[in-house]
């Protein structure tokens, strides 16, 4: 069973960045990242493939975040950039346990997920 651990959330103002780490204490394949706003449902952000070569992106997020990964480190990354309000959720990273094509914006498609961060962005 693969434990996944985000950290880097918190407070920031609008404008500003922040840098989530998602740590796997085993080897996944392809990785995305998740949010969930209160009252809303959880939607996607952003994933990568199992060898960093191809990410995916929320439309209106394309431009201010970043995914990336080091396979040495089994770790995800999510910059994000000229953080909005809009933007406040809880934010979870999700794994696949193995190879698969399917879509990596549905959440369906992922066997793992970590317990969220707490991103709040204020105005």
């Amino acid at each position: 069973q693969v434990q996944l651990v985000e950290s880097g959330g918190g407070l920031v103002q609008a404008g500003g960045s922040l840098r989530l780490s998602c740590a796997s204490s085993g080897r996944t394949f392809n990785m995305g990242w998740f949010r969930q706003a209160p009252g809303r449902e959880r939607e996607f952000v952003a994933a990568i493939k199992w060898g960093g070569s191809s990410t995916s992106y929320a439309d209106s997020l394309k431009g201010r975040f970043t995914i990336s990964r080091d396979n040495a480190k089994n770790t995800v990354y999510l910059q994000m950039n000229s953080l909005k309000p809009e933007d406040t959720a809880v934010y979870y990273c999700a794994a696949q346990g193995r190879v698969s094509s399917a879509p990596m914006f549905l959440a369906s498609v992922y066997d793992y997920w970590g317990q969220g961060t707490q991103v709040t962005v204020s105005s």
